[in-house]
């Protein structure tokens, strides 16, 4: 009768003092910091976890989970009107400086009531951690944060999973409401238990598939718009072939100094004008980042997207990947030719990799910028009546953004292109390097950090997924040497055979 279930934005409930006395919940708390813990890290979180408590004989351990089995779960399915199966997950998780969990909705099949059990110290909103809760859209996707729970010593928060049941933990660091992500910023130990009751299977929602980037061809530009920006080592003949070898061998390339550095300078200089209009994109179970406005770009930033976009670079990325992206690009005849190679961290093969390699970028000769000839109609095809597309966009990058792997993530054969701007003094702690991922694995294949002036080039297969690390609060220790840095700036192309 003490507790209500409040309706929005879906069914949760908070219970205070949910264990008895000063003593139970402390011990409970003794017990659960002498268990083992291990590291997780990957798009969507950063905490350490516990194993599975369900098989603990710990006494303060073993007392709550049958008080939760038993009379919780029946109270619980009398106050939901969920039919509760006798099952149980629960583990222990700490979060601690920067650690995160970032938007989603914990429906898994099965899963009906989620829980999670506080044992923190004295924690104020200033701490970071909070339990953000979302409304949704008609598409069933987080909107915005409508409600907030400050985390606090033997309180414990339930709600009903479902298609909308969307949260977080939200740092509170004073920055505008569409950074405010979750993320610890205290130096404190947020310490819980954490878990679901399992019950019926209840429909589910489909998830709508944004609207990718549009594709199109490459502009009609000729070879001088490549010395126009290009360093000159980039465009010498054997540079090219050594880059192609190499490239070929791991399937990714960080071509430093790339660009002349005074069209460097001139273009950090133009991503700060003020008269730049940036988009946040979402939903954020997806991404939160800032993407420019094209329209609003000045003449030096729209310059250097149609160098990014025209059909000297196409042929230039030929030469240095050996994958047809130019209709003049030499190629084996074999209806295979392009497929590429997966690398780990480590730069090798992956066995399916290998096992491709003998289709694969096969020919290490490299065609000559000079002899790009002008485009007829606007672009030109390849030699099986294709033609080459590619999508891109320039993105702001700031403590608190991030993308997420998600089950509507398209995945293609594609090469990928990654230019940096802005950041300078970058340190990897803070996120924001892109990972590379297989498809349902967390173990890392390949990091791409931001560098200055680097172009980075990664050929992906089908298999293989790729996030922008959660840029953390530790990103915020740069001002001190950069006051007008918050961030940094990219520009993000695919490039489709």
């Amino acid at each position: 009768e003490a507790v209500a279930v409040e309706p929005a934005p879906f069914r949760h409930g908070v219970i205070s003092g949910f264990l008895a006395g000063p003593a139970f919940p402390e011990a409970l708390r003794d017990e659960l910091l002498g268990l083992s813990f291990r590291g997780r890290r990957n798009d969507l979180l950063s905490l350490q976890q516990s194993e599975d408590l369900g098989g603990r004989s710990e006494p303060h351990v073993a007392a709550l989970r049958h008080a939760l089995l038993e009379e919780f779960r029946a109270w619980l399915s009398a106050v939901t009107q969920i039919e509760l199966e006798p099952t149980l997950d629960i583990s222990c998780a700490k979060y601690e400086y920067t650690d995160v969990l970032l938007c989603h909705d914990d429906e898994l099949e099965g899963r009906r009531i989620a829980f999670i059990l506080y044992l923190v110290p004295a924690w104020e909103k200033s701490d970071g951690g909070t339990l953000d809760l979302y409304s949704t859209n008609e598409h069933f996707e987080p909107q915005q944060i409508i409600k907030s729970l400050v985390p606090s010593w033997n309180t414990l928060v339930f709600f009903e999973v479902s298609p909308i049941s969307f949260h977080q933990a939200r740092s509170s660091v004073l920055l505008p409401a569409s950074l405010q992500v979750s993320e610890v910023v205290s130096r404190k130990c947020r310490l819980s238990l954490s878990g679901w009751f399992h019950g019926p299977a209840s429909a589910r929602a489909a998830r709508r598939s944004q609207p990718a980037l549009p594709r199109s061809p490459h502009l009609p530009c000729d070879h001088e718009i490549l010395y126009e920006w290009i360093s000159q080592v980039y465009l010498d003949m054997d540079s090219q072939a050594q880059i192609q070898e190499e490239f070929e061998e791991r399937s990714e390339i960080l071509l430093k100094d790339f660009l002349k550095k005074e069209k460097y300078q001139l273009l950090c200089e133009a991503l700060q004008n003020k008269d730049i209009q940036w988009n946040s994109q979402g939903p954020a179970n997806k991404r939160l980042y800032e993407a420019a406005e094209e329209d609003s770009l000045p003449e030096g930033l729209k310059g250097f997207l149609r160098f990014l976009r025209s059909e000297a670079l196409f042929l230039l990325l030929s030469n240095f990947t050996g994958l047809k992206l130019h209709f003049l690009a030499p190629s084996d005849e074999d209806e295979d030719a392009g497929e590429g190679q997966a690398a780990d961290s480590a730069g090798h093969s992956s066995p399916k990799a290998e096992q491709e390699e003998s289709e694969a970028h096969t020919d290490g000769n490299a065609q000559q910028p000079a002899s790009i000839p002008e485009a007829q109609d606007g672009e030109a095809q390849n030699s099986s009546g294709t033609t080459s597309l590619c999508t891109g966009e320039l993105r702001r990058w700031t403590h608190g953004h991030y993308t997420l792997v998600h089950d509507t993530q398209a995945t293609e054969f594609a090469l990928d292109l990654l230019f940096f701007c802005g950041c300078e003094d970058w340190d990897p702690d803070y996120g924001g390097f892109t990972s590379y991922i297989a498809k349902g694995e967390d173990e890392e294949l390949l990091t791409v950090n931001p560098e200055e002036n680097c172009l980075a080039l990664v050929y992906r297969d089908k298999e293989t997924m790729k996030f922008v690390k959660y840029i953390n609060h530790q990103s915020l220790a740069r001002l001190k040497k950069h006051p007008n840095r918050t961030g940094f700036w990219d520009f993000s192309f695919v490039y489709y055979e």
